[in-house]
Order: C-alpha cells, then structure tokens, then sequence
C-alpha cells in the first residue's frame, strides 16, 4: 500500500498557483484512474483505489503548506499498513527548471516548510519525495535589488511561489503534470529505482 500526497493550499485563489503543482498532479493521477478524491477526514482530502495492482490513498493536505505534517502523520495513523517508507510526497522545488522532475528517495527540506513540518511530526527524513520544478524567479522581478539596502528576497519568492503559472508556462505545466503522473505509476509498478532512472533528470 502506497500513499501519495500532493502538497499545496487549500483555496480557490491558489488554485493553478506554482506552490499547488502537488495538488495539481495528485488530481491527475485520480482522473486518470478513476479515483474521487473527495473524502474529507485527516484534516485532507482522500481517495482510496488501484494504481499498477498497488492499492493507493491519494491525498491532498488541507493545513495548508507549513502545517503539512499535522495532516500527513495523521493519515499515516489510520492504517499499519501506512508507514514513511510507504509515503511519496509531491511537492514544488524551486532549484529544478520548470518542466524538471526528480525522484529522491530521502534527504533534507530544501528550505520547503511543507517539507519540514512533515519531517517535524514524523521524526524522519526518509520518505520518499517526487520534486516538481518550478524554477525562481527572475531577479528584475523581486521588490527591490540585491545591492539595495531593503533588499528582501523572501517577499519576493513568497509572492512568486503562491502566483499562478503564466499563459506561457501553461503548455509545460500541462505536460510535466502528465509526465509526473506517469513516474508515479513507474514507481509503483516497477520501484523507485526504475522510475529515478527514467525519470530523473
């Protein structure tokens, strides 16, 4: 048994926003393979089906993001067959290029708070992790230079993760959002192995 978990913001006005790409691939892989992610219990949204003959619970935080681990430690609790090694996180990681994916199977947040608050209430960094890139933004477009003394790059990253995709970014989210679903069914069909071989880059 598997859980995957897309993090993101609960929230018409996130939606489409770059910090929700969790959210937005978990409901892919649910319309792919007919699975409503509808339930509300754990402080989440939950669906429960079959991905690649492994029985999955796909869900998707409704903490919002620094509160990730409150809504992810209590799902873990509904079942013993729910356990870190069984959970894959799908998250934003503003160090890969748009259209990126990377599989990791365990490490540190990055500076992600979603990521820390889950790693806070699990006790454990080994979980594994399916990173979406999103790039950073671009220099011109943070409130004030680096050489100015009011200078402050994280306004600029918090405004630039919680903004939507552009018109022009679109055609690759639509696609990088096709592609993760498909690593995700790699993973469980075949192991992780297989699906950072394939789709790490």
């Amino acid at each position: 048994m598997k859980l995957i978990v897309g993090l993101g913001n609960p929230g018409r006005e996130y939606d489409f926003s770059r910090h929700n790409i969790g959210f937005m691939i978990v409901d892919a892989l649910a319309q792919k393979h007919a699975i409503p992610v509808k339930r509300l219990k754990f402080q989440s949204l939950l669906g429960t089906g079959q991905i690649a003959g492994e029985k999955v619970w796909l869900a998707k935080p409704l903490t919002y993001m620094n509160l990730s681990g409150i809504a992810v430690k209590g799902i873990l609790g509904a079942s013993p067959e729910l356990t870190p090694q069984s959970l894959i996180i799908v998250h934003d990681d503003m160090d890969l290029e748009l259209g990126r994916i990377r599989f990791r199977a365990r490490g540190g947040s990055g500076g992600h708070k979603g990521l820390i608050s889950i790693m806070e209430k699990l006790g454990t960094r080994e979980f594994i992790r399916l990173k979406i890139g999103i790039g950073r933004p671009a220099p011109e477009t943070l409130p004030f230079s680096k050489d100015s003394p009011h200078h402050d790059e994280s306004a600029g990253v918090k405004g630039y993760v919680l903004g939507r995709f552009t018109s022009r970014e679109e055609p690759v989210v639509k696609e990088v959002t096709a592609k993760a679903a498909e690593a995700l069914e790699t993973c469980l069909l075949e192991g992780l192995e297989k699906a950072m071989n394939q789709y790490n880059c």
